[in-house]
């Protein structure tokens, strides 16, 4: 990675108890101001960032091993990035594409053409968040095959709109009494080498699939076919190797639309530009956002031109869908990318990382499994000598480690997942830093 000239001291700082007492008074004035379910998952006010540290409202610096969920891979204030938004704002703010059009959409829509795989003619329509890219998808798909059944798999996290919330798996706190939801989604079991029941290759966890797809909904009657390369909330799962690319074969085989979501694995997080070209897959479709605009509120969707151009004129779109400023900033946030060769960064964070966590694994023994790619890593915390899951160490390990100054998110089906989402950014020293801190937390709540 090019040297960085951070903004903010790279160091690991813990003056007062966290939450400090500034966050204590903001947290008693979000109470009665903001709706009870919005949840967060750190209790400290964010008052800056840079680089690989969050600085909080009492002036403790953070390490931040979360990217505000793999969205500031260049930083949460990339200095190119801040400086693209304050020149296209002090021109103009919006105009609405649908309205007067502006380049920076269609910029954006060309780099993504490159930049997805599969060469291939294709075509890009933007939005504002993940959700939205993946339910416009959805109706790209069924609009052009004509049919109306989409598959899903267990562990699925999609967004939380009315038919994303249909295709993510977990009730609680996606899905619990927001129904009913929208019809005709079908859900698959995953590839999850972990726990699964037996030993699975990724191409026999594909023929299962595959046999279920046939028997009880037969693939004529099938629209799209959508999954996380690497599952997100779900766990941070890597399927078995060979279950991606079966799978995108039986689609193409059988005019099913193979989408691939990569609003949180894509834009180098992974090691490559995006997750499925780890195994050489083309999506038909792909979804996009987070790490796509540097912070900014921005989505994609890319695919063959075929579907796209199947749409009606009208038919997708949306008020501040490729805002101009969040157009001018993913523009930015690419180079960055590119400048900074954030792919070959995030292979060596896992280069640091996979060895220490693997070590940590095996002293401790509450550690089922090290996994993921890149910097999109995970260990599944369980109970010694039986793998069942254990939640409630999950939390408190989260907890400790943020007592003593490091962000880490939790995730996972039965929620007893820790993922590592650093800026890509981040130095090595701060990265190791933090990596330790989560070892010694870990040590000091099973102790």
């Amino acid at each position: 990675m090019t040297e960085i000239a951070y903004r903010l001291p790279q160091q690991r700082i813990v003056s007062t108890a966290l939450p400090g007492p500034h966050s204590a008074a903001w947290a008693a004035r979000r109470k009665a101001a903001v709706a009870a379910g919005v949840g967060s998952s750190v209790p400290v006010f964010a008052a800056d960032a840079d680089g690989g540290v969050i600085v909080d409202v009492d002036g403790n610096s953070l390490i931040d091993l979360g990217s505000g969920i793999a969205v500031t891979s260049v930083g949460a204030s990339n200095p190119a990035v801040a400086a693209a938004i304050s020149e296209q704002a002090a021109h103009f703010a919006h105009t609405c594409f649908m309205i007067t059009p502006y380049d920076g959409y269609v910029r954006v829509a060309e780099e993504l053409a490159a930049l997805t795989p599969g060469d291939h003619d294709k075509r890009t329509v933007l939005f504002n968040s993940g959700a939205e890219a993946v339910e416009n998808a959805i109706k790209i798909a069924r609009l052009a095959t004509g049919r109306s059944a989409v598959v899903a798999f267990d562990h699925a996290y999609h967004g939380r709109t009315n038919l994303t919330m249909a295709l993510t798996a977990k009730s609680i706190p996606y899905k619990a009494n927001f129904g009913p939801f929208a019809p005709e989604i079908y859900r698959m079991p995953m590839s999850y080498p972990y726990r699964d029941e037996s030993t699975l290759t990724g191409e026999q966890a594909a023929a299962r699939v595959i046999s279920r797809i046939e028997t009880q909904l037969g693939a004529q009657a099938v629209a799209a076919l959508i999954i996380e390369p690497i599952q997100g909330e779900g766990g941070f799962i890597v399927p078995a190797p060979g279950f991606l690319p079966v799978l995108a074969e039986w689609a193409r085989a059988n005019g099913v639309v193979f989408i691939a979501d990569e609003v949180q694995t894509g834009f180098a997080r992974t090691g490559a530009w995006f997750a499925c070209e780890h195994e050489g897959v083309v999506p038909d479709l792909i979804t996009m956002a987070k790490g796509i605009a540097g912070g900014m509120p921005l989505a994609a969707v890319t695919g063959r031109a075929e579907l796209l151009d199947a749409v009606h004129a009208g038919g997708l779109g949306g008020t501040y869908g490729g805002n101009p400023v969040a157009c001018a900033a993913a523009l930015a946030t690419l180079d960055q990318m590119r400048e900074l060769d954030l792919c070959t960064r995030a292979r060596e964070l896992e280069a640091i990382a996979m060895p220490r966590l693997r070590a940590l694994a095996a002293e401790t023994g509450v550690i089922g499994d090290v996994r993921g790619r890149g910097a999109m890593l995970a260990i599944e915390i369980v109970k010694p000598g039986t793998g069942l899951p254990d939640p409630v160490l999950t939390k408190a390990v989260a907890a400790a480690a943020l007592t003593r100054g490091v962000v880490v998110l939790t995730c996972g089906t039965y929620g007893n997942v820790i993922r590592l989402l650093p800026p890509l950014v981040i130095g090595n020293e701060l990265f190791i830093d933090g990596l330790e801190v989560l070892a010694e937390a870990l040590r000091t709540e099973i102790a």
